[in-house]
């Protein structure tokens, strides 16, 4: 943690008195196995280490002028080359009012187990075996005709900044994953299915599970048909309610609103949901794979609730965006990493569980679609309008039991209506790789296109 912070800190010695600057400094190690047929198909290991530097200067009527420069180094000679590079970017950016870089609120930061050194003994070998032994757990199960990837992967990152404002943070955080992807066969009939298995060190993972996940998704799609058209109850599976939370999650940042790109905007104390749901933004949850202490900019993470017994009740805010809207940041700066600078949005977004398990929401729904995967989301959703149409397949709902599959059909409403029209939301929350937690959620009387 020193020899990071140490790094930061010494660079903003070198600011000018007109001059605030602020340092991320972040280094960090990736290992990932890809089994097929059998054999290791790939293996790499990579270290990386980096620097990214934002160089605030007064600009003139009251605004200031921000740049940022990064590198892929740590060496004395790159770094100081990179602050130089920040300060001219600086001298030529247009001026902002709004402009200026975080300072400390006083909220304290959470103290989170994100860290399991054990992770970083597990030998190459280890993780090379245990990619194959799920490939070929797979592989061998019936009706099984391939597998066309098992992965496994693992990361360790530390992050230090420390800026003339004030801020000071450190943050380092593991983490561990399988992916298992099958190709189930019968006839000329083919269809695929995933698995996956997540943790923060390599004894949290879950090979059984995630193979058998990949196993019964690709075979119960197999003789899928096209449905009829026509409006219906659907019952989104967990993963997929993830991936539709991810996208809502857009509409929930501070930055949408001031830009006029959310159809939450000056809605603010409004029902915009059943009274059922509440959403919070949690990024202290260590359940949570993208949990932090800090944000962003060297800010705490908290608690943030969005959305409360149905009632929009905030955003999530960075700096930049809180300045523009004149509010307070939430704690809630992401960045992608050194090479890019930070912006306001979700970490670990989770609707509140209902107190059904899945078979209990399908039981409620009586009859209906089960959504088993959707394609084309980042094209069919859309966080301003909030219009929603996606390619879907999955099977289909008779009697509160899944029954035939179904492929090839089209699920639409807009996520205003869906909100208000949800039904039952399930207790099985399950957390994988993304900004979002997902649970099985029933949402009615959405238009089916099938056949």
């Amino acid at each position: 943690m020193s020899e990071l912070l140490d790094l930061a800190e010494s660079l903003l010695g070198r600011a000018g008195d007109d001059e605030q600057v602020e340092v991320y400094v972040a280094r960090g190690h990736e290992t990932e196995v890809r089994a097929y047929e059998g054999d290791i198909e790939s293996l790499s290991s990579a270290t990386s280490a980096g620097v990214g530097i934002r160089v605030l200067l007064p600009g003139g009527d009251g605004g200031g002028r921000l740049g940022f420069a990064w590198a892929g180094s740590l060496d004395e000679d790159v770094v100081t080359a990179t602050m130089d590079a920040a300060r001219d970017n600086a001298r030529y950016a247009t001026p902002d009012p709004h402009v200026c870089l975080a300072r400390p609120d006083g909220h304290p930061a959470a103290e989170l187990e994100l860290w399991q050194g054990d992770l970083l003994e597990i030998p190459t070998d280890r993780k090379t075996e245990l990619a194959l032994a799920l490939e070929q757990q797979v592989r061998s199960a019936d009706r099984i005709r391939q597998v066309s990837s098992a992965d496994y992967g693992d990361e360790w990152t530390e992050v230090a900044l420390a800026s003339t404002a004030g801020i000071r943070a450190f943050t380092r955080r593991t983490a561990a994953f399988l992916s298992v992807s099958a190709i189930a066969g019968d006839g000329t009939d083919t269809q695929t299915g995933t698995g996956f298995s997540v943790g923060r060190t390599f004894a949290d993972l879950d090979p059984d599970r995630a193979g058998a996940e990949a196993v019964e998704r690709s075979t119960r799609m197999l003789g899928a048909t096209k449905a009829r058209s026509g409006r219906c109850t659907v019952v989104f599976d967990p993963r997929v309610v993830a991936t539709l939370l991810s996208v809502v999650s857009s509409a929930l940042s501070g930055e949408a609103v001031v830009k006029g790109r959310s159809f939450f905007a000056g809605r603010i104390g409004e029902p915009v949901a059943v009274p059922s749901v509440t959403l919070v933004d949690d990024p202290t949850d260590v359940r949570a794979f993208a949990a932090a202490a800090y944000d962003g900019e060297g800010l705490a993470c908290r608690r943030n609730v969005l959305v409360e017994d149905g009632v929009l009740r905030g955003f999530l805010f960075d700096t930049l965006s809180a300045e523009r809207a004149g509010t307070a940041p939430t704690g809630s700066a992401v960045r992608g990493g050194y090479a890019s600078t930070p912006g306001a949005g979700c970490r670990a977004l989770l609707l509140s569980p209902g107190e059904l398990d899945q078979a209990g929401v399908l039981a409620r729904a009586g009859d209906g679609l089960f959504v088993q995967s959707v394609t084309g989301v980042h094209s069919g959703v859309n966080p301003v309008s909030g219009d929603f149409s996606v390619g879907a397949e999955g099977l289909m709902v008779r009697d509160g039991s899944l029954a035939e599959p179904v492929r090839e059909v089209t699920v639409a409403s807009t996520l205003q209506r869906m909100l208000q029209s949800i039904l039952w939301i399930g207790a099985d929350v399950e957390w994988l790789p993304g900004i979002a937690a997902g649970q099985t959620l029933a949402v009615g009387d959405m238009q089916l296109s099938g056949s």
